[in-house]
């Protein structure tokens, strides 16, 4: 029984309280209620927290994206994660796309120009899609989790006690705003009791009132001073936890530089594995056996007609780009001509010449040459050039 009584009581301490805040945010958004204000600094504070809250769950939310462009896997993944279970793996579209092309290279012949080089680029995918594997990892962990940790532990904190000190705030100008009635209540009744009315039953009754008044002022200021007492106690919590936005802030860099390490590592990974391939498919043959197995067949174009073009093009610098019948002419000619570099080439042996993209050079043709190279000179440096890598220039 003491316990239900202790219980309604609580509840009632508790209703009216909400109901007293309830009232002074009403007054308050009506202009009828004055409101205490935060100091400059705990307001700026809270400015902060708030921004960093806004664009870190941006940030957080669009890197998710960019790892995992599918949003059905992000919700499997989502669902997973809230079940505290692993999600299964998955094979990425890079290592898809490899595996399809090893397979077509396969049926098509790994004997075949086209065949081999469908092997070759699947098995570059693969490697491409397992350097992407390591890099959703690698960001998952070192950049997402310290992101999310702050928007579902920090933060979460943060805004729990700055609603608390909102509630604080409310129970303070209640208290102000009642202690304000209160004494005005207590000046007018001074005043008709000051005013010498006739009778002495008026008279005790306005000096009860008169004293029962004062005991409420009373009352309000002991409960102003324990009001205010409490604020300022949760202000300084509040304050605290908001300084720790700029330690959140130095700890978000660092794993933002380990973002961009994780990236860095990915693309240096993937371009390493493109520039292997493109000259792997560089060093094709001009002719394979074609899939029938004929004896005598047409030579397969080498990949520097896909480059030269059949028509004369007009590159970006304003050059002109050859066609196979100047290419021709060159390689059996004893003149030189002046080549664009496209790509950079690092020489295999001493016999070839190394190369930087966009660089021009001299090339002429040796004879006896295999006819998928031309000599190179750039000042007192010769060498051998891939004809895949340049661009003659008229």
């Amino acid at each position: 029984m003491n316990i239900m009584d202790f219980n309604v009581k609580k509840l009632a301490a508790d209703a009216g309280t909400f109901l007293s805040r309830a009232v002074q945010f009403t007054e308050e958004k009506l202009g009828q209620a004055e409101k205490t204000e935060l100091d400059a600094h705990l307001e700026n504070l809270l400015s902060k927290a708030e921004c960093t809250k806004i664009w870190t769950e941006k940030i957080m939310k669009q890197t998710e994206v960019l790892l995992q462009p599918n949003p059905n896997a992000r919700i499997e993944e989502f669902v997973y994660e809230k079940l505290d279970r692993k999600a299964p793996s998955r094979i990425n579209n890079p290592e898809l796309l490899g595996q399809y092309m090893i397979d077509a290279g396969t049926e098509f012949g790994p004997g075949t120009a086209y065949g081999n080089a469908l092997i070759k680029c699947g098995e570059t995918q693969k490697r491409i899609g397992t350097a992407d594997r390591e890099l959703i990892q690698t960001s998952a962990l070192n950049f997402l989790t310290p992101l999310r940790n702050f928007i579902e532990g920090d933060y979460k904190t943060i805004a729990k006690e700055r609603k608390l000190l909102q509630n604080k705030r409310l129970d303070l100008d209640a208290a102000k705003t009642r202690l304000k009635k209160a004494k005005a209540a207590e000046t007018r009744a001074s005043q008709l009791n000051s005013a010498r009315l006739e009778g002495d039953n008026i008279m005790v009754n306005f000096s009860y009132m008169l004293n029962f008044l004062h005991v409420k002022w009373l009352k309000s200021e002991q409960e102003l001073r324990i009001t205010q007492s409490e604020f300022d106690r949760q202000a300084e919590i509040t304050r605290l936890l908001l300084e720790g936005i700029s330690s959140t802030h130095a700890h978000h860099l660092r794993c933002l530089n380990d973002f961009v390490e994780a990236q860095m590592t990915y693309y240096a990974q993937c371009y390493q594995y493109m520039l292997d391939l493109q000259k792997q498919l560089g060093s094709f043959p001009s002719n394979y056996h074609c899939n029938n197995n004929q004896t005598s067949v047409p030579p397969v174009p080498s990949a520097s007609s896909n480059i030269i073009g059949s028509s004369a093009l007009t590159s970006t610098s304003g050059l002109v780009m050859t066609s196979p019948s100047n290419l021709i002419d060159l390689k059996e000619g004893s003149g030189s001509r002046k080549a664009r570099v496209l790509y950079d080439y690092d020489a295999a042996n001493s016999t070839e010449l190394s190369l930087l993209a966009d660089e021009v050079i001299t090339v002429f043709s040796v004879v006896g040459m295999d006819s998928d190279w031309l000599m190179g000179e750039r000042g007192n440096q010769k060498g051998r050039v891939p004809i895949t890598y340049l661009e003659l220039l008229n």
